[in-house]
């Protein structure tokens, strides 16, 4: 039993016989968050109708635009800002179980059984992939009308989108020992990155942190780093300008309120790690 998953994202489905689920998902704000740093353990497939992302997946920034498709394999930690006035995307998550056979076959021992088992790891950001995306609004089509036999024409074309995902997109098989591991240490330190996002506005040191999660503040950070590619200064900062990015966009606050609102005393300081992070001083945020 996962202990402790704070960030573990609960993925209840509402047919347990047909275990996949569509999401309409709309943001007008820009800077605004689309979800806070989690993970599950279903797969989620995003798909950009129109508007622009910064999706953050295992430390690596993407930026989604309309037509991408961003993959979420299992247990991936990820995290996403609106990068547009007017986002519209939609949110696919599905128990890859449903397509499992009764017997074992050669699709159930060479496909299915090693998404379920989490062996094999897709590509993240998919572009300029108009086969993927049929299948997509295929499975939109079908949920949206829900005539006799959708169930059929769904899983049909998930059919299709994993026959195109083994195709072009494996980007690794996963042991599954390095899996455990990191799904591990992932429920591990949930309510570290729970706590900060909580607590950002504090004094956090890695000590602090470190008890948290049970470990030497040397163990802590480098399992810290392995999770985040970052270090724990990095991560904080970056939430921190993150929060401080959305306030300058959509609020009438001065940049000194911005400052103090994310957590920075010293407004240099904060000028000095706002163009650190987003590559332009604070004040031309404020045009934009």
């Amino acid at each position: 039993m996962l202990r402790n998953a704070a960030l573990r994202e609960p993925m209840d489905m509402p047919d347990p016989h047909f275990p996949i689920k569509l999401h309409h998902c709309e943001y007008r704000e820009k800077g605004q968050t689309l979800f806070p740093p989690h993970f599950h353990e279903h797969m989620e497939i995003l798909y950009f109708v129109h508007g622009e992302a910064e999706i953050e997946c295992n430390s690596q920034v993407t930026h989604a635009k309309a037509g991408d498709l961003i993959i979420l394999n299992s247990n991936d930690l990820h995290y996403g800002i609106n990068l547009s006035g007017d986002l519209l995307y939609n949110a696919l998550i599905a128990d890859f179980s449903l397509l499992q056979s009764p017997s074992p076959d050669a699709v159930e021992t060479k496909f299915i059984t090693p998404m379920t088992q989490n062996n094999v790891m897709f590509r993240n950001h998919i572009t300029d992939d108009e086969e993927l995306r049929g299948a997509f609004e295929l499975i939109k089509h079908e949920f949206r009308n829900r005539e006799l036999g959708y169930e059929l024409a769904i899983k049909s074309s998930m059919y299709r989108m994993l026959t195109i995902l083994f195709r072009k997109y494996v980007a690794e098989y996963m042991p599954l020992s390095v899996f455990n591991s990191r799904t591990k240490n992932l429920t591990r330190f949930a309510p570290v990155f729970k706590y900060i996002e909580e607590h950002y506005l504090e004094e956090l040191s890695v000590e602090q942190l470190a008890r948290m999660a049970n470990l030497s503040r040397f163990h802590f950070s480098r399992l810290f780093s392995e999770l985040t590619n970052k270090t724990v200064t990095d991560y904080i900062n970056q939430f921190r300008i993150n929060k401080s990015e959305y306030l300058l966009r959509n609020t009438e606050m001065t940049i000194s309120e911005v400052a103090l609102a994310a957590g920075y005393n010293d407004i240099s300081y904060f000028s000095r790690t706002f163009k650190k992070y987003k590559h332009v001083p604070p004040s031309s945020i404020r045009g934009q």
